[in-house]
């Protein structure tokens, strides 16, 4: 059976910039769960979750479509990740639980904001820490004129950034650009000081990327700040040019052809 994508989840048969931006999030939140009972609010699919439990000690997955949790569990049976129905409004954890929440592409999808961020306090112990991201509304979609389909409410950055400071005492933003295949997160301060070019043998000019998404680690103590940090989706592309190939009409000409051969060859093993 083919697989099919709504657009909406990143699953894991998907390879391109979404899962390697996707990819470099849970990549960076690696040195905040190691050992620790982690949240993953809006697991989807689960893969994230999947990760995540090579470091974690426990992992609450939590989605709000049933049948995307069953199929969860059925993909991914690991001892440490608990797969549970809930909403990022009613998280099913008791108080003070969890020491680490990641949220990664959440908010934008509801417009329950604050009753989120209040959840998330609640669930989260008193030196926990969360790892949220978002686009940013103003590169994203105004700028580019783009109106995604199962967004409810995008928000600017300072709107971000207001939204999770008024929970939490000390936050780091972050931003995230990609480019030609790579991802690269860094402090949002930072942002100004890196350069992108591009060009041939006839001629080399700057070239503007904006930063298409925001991420923001917020807690109530201090926590270690992230620095500079890139993802190198090589492989990932890799994967997404062999997919694209099998896919053609060239591949599944010449492997019809070629299958009386594999046939005949396997046989005479």
């Amino acid at each position: 059976m083919k697989n099919k994508w709504s657009g909406e989840r990143l699953e894991a048969f998907i390879y391109g910039r979404d899962s390697i931006e996707h990819l470099h999030r849970y990549a960076m939140v690696m040195p905040y769960i190691e050992n620790k009972t982690i949240l993953d609010i809006a697991c989807g699919e689960g893969y994230g979750s999947n990760l995540m439990s090579s470091k974690a000690t426990l992992v609450h997955s939590v989605d709000i479509d049933p049948q995307t949790i069953q199929a969860a569990k059925a993909k991914y049976k690991k001892d440490n990740i608990r797969f549970q129905v809930g909403s990022a409004t009613q998280i099913p954890l008791e108080d003070q639980s969890v020491d680490v929440v990641v949220s990664f592409e959440t908010i934008e999808h509801h417009d329950q904001h604050e009753a989120m961020m209040r959840e998330i306090k609640r669930v989260l112990k008193p030196n926990g820490v969360v790892i949220i991201s978002t686009p940013d509304k103003l590169y994203y979609s105004d700028q580019r004129n783009f109106q995604n389909p199962f967004h409810v409410l995008e928000l600017y950055k300072q709107e971000f950034v207001d939204l999770l400071s008024a929970s939490f005492s000390n936050t780091q933003l972050l931003a995230q650009t990609y480019c030609n295949g790579n991802s690269i997160i860094q402090d949002d301060l930072q942002q100004a000081n890196l350069s992108f070019f591009t060009g041939d043998y006839a001629k080399v000019q700057p070239q503007n990327i904006d930063a298409l998404y925001l991420i923001i680690i917020g807690s109530d103590v201090d926590f270690q700040k992230q620095k500079l940090s890139i993802f190198n989706g090589e492989i990932i592309q890799k994967k997404s040019w062999t997919d694209h190939w099998q896919k053609s009409n060239t591949y599944r000409v010449g492997n019809f052809i070629l299958k009386p051969l594999k046939i005949l060859k396997r046989k005479s093993k």
